[in-house]
C-alpha cells in the first residue's frame, strides 16, 4: 500500500445539495447523492472524505442548513410549537442574534427520542467506499439555540445535551467523528462549560476524535467576533486527536496563536476559503501551507481542509476547490 502523505486532506462536513435531490427528495435519492459526494472526493484524492450531510438539509432553514433542527427536532423534552410570546422572550434573551426564534423550548428531561445517528452513519458507510468522517454538532452550540424551561441553568442544559449525544457515539461505523462548534469563538467566557460538555461527547467516541471550530457561516458570512489566542487554554483542554480550525478567512495574527496548541493535539488548518467564490490555485494553497509550517514548526501540521462546510457554494465551485486542495497539498509536498 502507498505510504500516506505526512499532511492529509479532509473536508469539514456539508456539501451543496444537488438540485435533483432538492426537487425530488427520498431515502433512495439521499443514498444516491451521498454516493456521489463520496465519489467526487475520492476521485479528487481527499484522504478522509465526509458524507456531505445531505440528510440534514432543511428548506425551512436555508441559512443554517437545518443542522440545528436535525439534532434538536427528534429529542424528547423539547416543544417546537412556538408562539409570539416565545419568540419575543427569545429575542430579549438574544443568545443568537441571527435567529428570531429558538429551535425549541425545553419543557422536560431531554432524551434521545427519535435521534438515531447510528442509522445515518450506517447509511453513509454503505456507500462510502472507504474510511470517512462523520460529524456531530456540539452540545454547547445546540444549547444556545434553545429556551430552557426545565433545567434552570444553562450549564445543566448543556450537560444534559452532552449526555444525549454521548450515548449516540459508540459503534458508529466511521474512521473519525468530528464535533462541530461555531459559537464558542465569539463567547470565550463560556469556554469551561463548553469544554466539559464537549469532552463528555469526545470521551464516548471509539475512533479518531476531531473538533472543528469556525467563526460562523451564516449566509456565507462570519457571525462571531474573536480570535484563537483567547481560546488556547480551552483548545488544549479538549480530549481530541486533532483540531480542524478556520484559518484561510482569518487575519494573519491568528496563525501565531497556533504555536501554543499542545503538541499532543494534531493541527488541522483551513487553507480553502469557503466564504468566497474564488477557486484557489494549487500555488496559493501550497503557499498557505508553507506559511503555517514556518510558524508552527515542522511536524505539527497534520491536516489541511476548507475553513468550513461547502453547502453555501455552487457545486461547480465546491468541486473545484476540493480538487485544488489536493493539488495544492501535493505541490507543497512534492508529490
Amino acid at each position: 500500500m502507498a505510504k500516506k502523505p505526512r499532511i492529509l486532506t479532509t473536508t469539514v462536513g456539508s456539501y451543496p445539495v444537488p438540485d435533483w435531490l432538492a426537487a425530488l427528495p427520498s431515502e433512495q435519492a439521499v443514498i444516491d447523492a451521498t454516493s456521489v459526494v463520496f465519489n467526487l472526493q475520492r476521485r479528487a484524492g481527499i484522504d478522509l472524505p465526509t458524507d456531505g450531510e445531505l440528510y440534514r438539509f432543511d428548506v425551512n432553514h436555508p441559512d443554517t442548513n437545518g443542522m440545528i433542527e436535525y439534532f434538536i427536532g427528534p429529542l424528547d423534552g423539547i416543544q417546537r410549537r412556538l408562539g409570539r410570546s416565545t419568540a419575543e422572550e427569545f429575542c430579549r434573551h438574544a443568545p443568537m442574534s441571527f435567529r428570531r426564534k429558538p429551535a425549541g423550548v425545553v419543557t422536560g428531561p431531554l432524551g434521545e427520542g427519535g435521534l438515531d445517528l447510528l442509522a445515518d452513519c450506517q447509511r453513509a458507510a454503505s456507500v462510502a467506499g472507504g474510511p470517512f468522517k462523520f460529524t456531530v454538532t456540539s452540545p454547547y452550540m445546540l444549547a444556545r439555540t434553545l429556551m430552557d424551561k426545565h433545567y434552570g441553568s444553562f450549564e445543566k442544559l448543556v450537560m444534559a445535551l452532552a449526555e444525549v449525544l454521548a450515548a449516540q457515539m459508540p459503534g458508529l461505523p466511521c474512521a473519525c467523528i468530528q464535533v462541530d462548534e461555531a459559537n464558542i469563538p465569539g463567547n470565550p467566557a463560556d469556554a469551561p462549560v463548553a469544554a466539559r460538555s464537549m469532552n463528555v461527547v469526545l470521551d464516548a467516541i471509539e475512533c479518531e476524535r476531531a473538533v472543528h471550530f469556525c467563526f460562523g457561516n451564516y449566509g456565507g458570512q462570519t457571525i462571531q467576533k474573536g480570535a484563537w489566542k483567547p481560546l488556547l487554554d480551552f483548545l488544549n483542554s479538549l480530549h481530541c486527536d486533532h483540531l480542524v480550525l478556520e484559518l484561510a478567512h482569518r487575519p494573519a495574527s491568528d496563525l501565531q496563536a497556533l504555536k501554543e496548541i499542545d503538541p499532543k493535539i494534531a493541527l488541522g488548518v483551513g487553507v480553502i476559503d469557503i466564504k468566497v467564490n474564488h477557486v484557489e490555485t494549487p500555488d496559493e494553497i501550497a503557499a498557505r501551507i508553507e506559511r503555517v509550517e514556518k510558524v508552527v514548526g515542522p511536524g505539527r501540521l497534520k491536516w489541511v481542509h476548507p475553513d468550513c462546510g461547502f453547502w453555501m457554494l455552487k457545486r461547480s465551485v465546491a468541486d473545484r476547490k476540493i480538487e485544488a486542495l489536493v493539488k495544492g497539498r501535493d505541490k507543497y509536498l512534492g508529490l
